[in-house]
């Protein structure tokens, strides 16, 4: 059998380690408190859930749903965009609804051509995508100096087709400021490379104000990604959109026939609902914040440094030496930097999505020892 060598020349997705280290534990008989794999674990909002339950019904014959997504879907991305970042869209060509925002973000090397710009640490779908493409990865490093953003003063211009930013950042939680993101568009533009902009955690934040889109700074070679898993607590209803430049959208809508990645119809109707609601988004953040303010200061008694920014629900955290596997040993899961990329090394991931309980738990078991001798 011959299987593809980029397949077989990859590295174990980081995640999936995480899950045989979990499996290990769980053989040896420890019961985890898992701040590794970033899936929202909240409830989802009983009005979705009986929006979906509705849009079934009223769906009796099942067809196959159209790549470009319903009218009254993409009407209410555009209506929520306009709200939230007061950028307008034109439902009818600025915006594709997708299954999520993974399978998007991974598919969209496939459609724009050259090489790829990715950040590194960071989330490792773009790159993945980009080399089953066949595109080159350019690594964009992300470092402490910079305030975990791309300098793009040093970003190799002529090189690259596409650059991807992700704000607020996974795993580093900092949100890029609104004039970092029409600086990177404008450059973007005058070296006709496109801007991807990867703004899954965009709602989840914590500061005075709320976290900027690069949609912003004008549409023009620029493309955004969103999507109701960690707004709205709905990951395993993959419900997303792409929306921005409409040459970029036109060209997903050509692609995306031939994979079949849109969205099921009842799904996009009951997102409808979510989109146009912000109350429960309040809510979902307001439970965040409750966690964060557990966690974060019992990893810093326990000798970690928070070195990333207030937004998303991860904690970037500058850890001692051989944290990661001591944190295993008091039943605590949490993402060593490394799995992220180059410059993630020397720090932790730390996702707040068990219960607020879990995190109460957790921060007993660091505190149960005190600070690691040594620690910084």
């Amino acid at each position: 059998m011959r299987l593809s060598p980029v397949l077989t020349g990859m590295q174990t997705y980081p995640f999936v380690r995480l899950a045989e280290t979990k499996r290990r534990l769980a053989e040896r008989g420890v019961a985890v408190v898992d701040f590794g794999l970033g899936e929202p674990r909240e409830e989802t909002p009983a009005f979705i859930r009986a929006a979906v339950a509705r849009e079934i019904e009223a769906e009796p014959v099942s067809r196959y749903p159209l790549a470009e997504g319903l009218p009254e879907l993409r009407e209410a991305i555009a209506a929520w965009v306009a709200r939230r970042f007061g950028v307008g869209l034109d439902p009818a060509t600025d915006i594709v609804p997708t299954l999520g925002s993974k399978e998007a973000i991974f598919s969209l090397a496939q459609v724009v051509d050259g090489a790829v710009g990715v950040p590194t640490p960071g989330y490792p779908v773009p790159s993945r995508g980009a080399a089953f493409a066949g595109r080159e990865v350019v690594e964009i490093p992300l470092t402490a100096e910079h305030g975990w953003l791309a300098d793009l003063d040093a970003v190799p211009w002529g090189r690259l087709g596409l650059l991807w930013l992700n704000t607020p950042g996974n795993p580093t939680a900092v949100a890029a400021p609104a004039d970092f993101l029409r600086e990177a568009a404008e450059r973007c533009r005058r070296h006709g490379v496109v801007l991807a902009s990867d703004e899954a955690y965009s709602e989840v934040f914590f500061g005075a104000e709320p976290p900027a889109s690069a949609l912003e700074g004008g549409i023009e070679g620029v493309i955004a990604f969103n999507t109701l898993s960690k707004r709205s607590s709905m990951p395993g209803y993959r419900s997303g959109f792409a929306a921005g430049d409409p040459e970029l959208i036109a060209a997903l809508k050509r692609y995306r026939p031939n994979v079949g990645t849109a969205p099921q119809t009842f799904i996009q109707r009951a997102s409808v609902d979510a989109w146009g609601d912000e109350e429960h988004v309040v809510a979902t953040r307001a439970r965040y914040a409750a966690k964060r303010a557990v966690v974060l200061p019992a990893l810093e008694a326990a000798g970690l440094e928070h070195a990333g920014g207030d937004a998303s629900f991860f904690l970037w955290m500058r850890a001692p030496d051989g944290f990661a596997e001591e944190a295993l040993e008091r039943g605590i899961v949490v993402t060593p930097g490394e799995y992220l990329g180059r410059g993630g090394e020397g720090h932790v991931r730390v996702a707040l999505v068990p219960t607020l309980a879990e995190c109460e738990r957790a921060a007993a078991l660091l505190g149960a020892t005190g600070p690691r001798a040594g620690s910084r």
